[in-house]
């Protein structure tokens, strides 16, 4: 916990927090969540929680 994240998601979206909780369906609560826009812009959107099956792809940072 409270490690940083890089996440790959459906719809080719890519994002990258600090991982706050999961749970057994690996739902994850993350904070301080940065997604990576295509364009190269980054969008700050805050706490979230990202369900289990939208996750393509986990990497740790740290």
């Amino acid at each position: 916990m409270d490690k940083k994240l890089s996440l790959r998601l459906n719809g080719g979206r890519h994002v990258q927090g600090i991982l706050r909780g999961f749970s057994p369906f690996m739902n994850l609560g993350k904070d301080g969540r940065v997604e990576m826009v295509t364009s190269g812009r980054q969008n700050d959107i805050g706490m979230v929680v990202i369900p289990g099956n939208c996750v393509i792809l986990l990497e740790a940072l740290e």
